[in-house]
């Protein structure tokens, strides 16, 4: 388990005797004299810092003192606030949850036409996300580290908030089944949160309206139907390999992506694969070796996957579908390698770090080539469509039946071809 997890809740706040200077900077000098401030926001202040280092390099690689550095105070004067990092955590994530709530109440007005109605909702919830991008994906990948009773806590402010947004929609499609309106609100608000998982730049007011834009792209979507529940056992597909490398490899990507690459351990992995600690040491110097593994064959797929779609495609919008329906489908397949492959960078070897990141930026580049229009604004695009399958794929708990790979791919394509989704 994570360390720390046992303080649970949030710290409570204690007096404490960080100060600010005359100059704007944090703490004092011997020289110094006079009454010690501190700011009135030093914990917002203090959380913040945290979610943009937990978002942007994972929990486990962040310490306490990177932290309060940032902030301008000491160690100590930090933990007068939060009595540990998993408190930190917590408070990061229930912070931009909130947050990201409050923003979206503002911005609804019941009152308006469902259009206007819509358009407001969304371009508030888009303006708050781009002002907090660099932290706004904290709870999407770093969740995992939460224990149960906090994720639940905080899950049940993304509820409010999806159903927020799903009220909107219902206004403009009064008649429309409840699970296409759901499955609309969980898209919308994936292709708002998309801009958080990558640096790409655009002016406030081009990403505000880009941003619009897909999310109508969206909402005029014609989704097939929905499947029907399942009844009775559902049908197994897909025979295991015999290669221990490949299992092992499978089996780290499933675990790594569940727990996270710092509570994952070699004996668990190798007790998936049905071998013991040592004998992983056959295959893979070490757990590293394993991620790193793991980084090179999801890029591997992903190219082969762009590189066949591109040798079938009749023209370049029939390519981008392509690779969208190989996309999903592998995603589907197995559900882990996203959170793998888009959130565990920090833990990788350095010299491995700027290949990957290589890598993974010429496979988004050669779809975004694909599309029409602004190059930038097709690399947003790309990553919007990326977001439907990992937060939409959730919703749906990965059911990988036709019918709903069918309805993914309906989003990804208006997502990647807007209005020429339909040509």
């Amino acid at each position: 388990m994570v360390a720390d997890r046992s303080e649970a809740a949030l710290a409570s706040v204690r007096p404490d005797s960080d100060s600010s200077r005359p100059d704007g900077r944090s703490g004092t000098t011997d020289s110094e004299s006079g009454p010690r401030r501190r700011p009135k926001n030093r914990k917002a202040q203090i959380v913040r810092v945290a979610a943009r280092a937990f978002a942007e390099r994972g929990y486990h690689p962040v310490g306490v003192d990177e932290i309060a550095a940032e902030v301008g105070i000491s160690g100590p004067a930090l933990y007068r606030h939060f009595r540990n990092k998993y408190a930190l955590l917590v408070a990061a994530a229930e912070m931009g949850a909130q947050q990201l709530l409050d923003a979206a109440k503002a911005s609804d007005n019941p009152e308006l036409e469902p259009e206007p109605r819509l358009t407001a909702l969304i371009r508030g919830i888009a303006e708050y996300t781009i002002d907090v991008r660099r932290e706004g994906g904290l709870y999407r990948w770093e969740r995992r580290y939460l224990e149960r009773e906090d994720r639940a806590r905080i899950r049940v402010v993304y509820t409010e908030l999806h159903d927020t947004v799903a009220a909107a929609i219902a206004g403009l499609y009064p008649d429309a089944d409840p699970a296409d309106t759901q499955l609309r609100a969980a898209a919308l608000l994936s292709a708002i949160g998309s801009i958080t998982a990558h640096r790409t730049a655009l002016s406030t007011t081009r990403l505000v309206n880009l941003i619009t834009e897909i999310c109508w792209d969206i909402l005029r979507t014609d989704l097939p139907p929905a499947p029907a529940p399942i009844t009775g056992d559902p049908i197994l597909r897909g025979l295991p390999v015999i290669s221990k490398r490949e299992q092992l490899l499978t089996e780290a990507i499933r675990i790594f992506g569940r727990q996270g690459y710092h509570e994952a351990s070699i004996e668990e992995i190798g007790a998936a694969a049905g071998i013991n600690a040592s004998s992983v040491y056959r295959y893979f110097a070490s757990k590293a070796d394993l991620l790193a593994a793991a980084f090179n064959r999801t890029g591997e797929r992903v190219a082969i996957g762009n590189n066949e779609a591109l040798a079938e495609a009749t023209s370049r919008s029939d390519a981008a579908v392509r690779i969208a329906d190989r996309f999903s489908r592998m995603t589907f397949a197995m559900p882990e390698i996203l959170p793998v492959y888009f959130s565990e960078f920090s833990n990788l070897p350095a010299s491995e770090q700027h290949r990957l990141r290589s890598v993974q930026r010429q496979n988004v580049l050669e779809w975004a080539n694909l599309l029409d229009g602004d190059q930038v604004e097709a690399r947003f695009r790309v990553h919007a469509a990326i977001a439907q399958v990992i937060d939409v794929g959730r919703r749906i708990r990965f059911d990988g039946r036709a019918e709903n790979l069918a309805r993914v791919s309906a989003l990804m394509r208006s997502v990647l071809l807007g209005g020429n989704a339909g040509e």
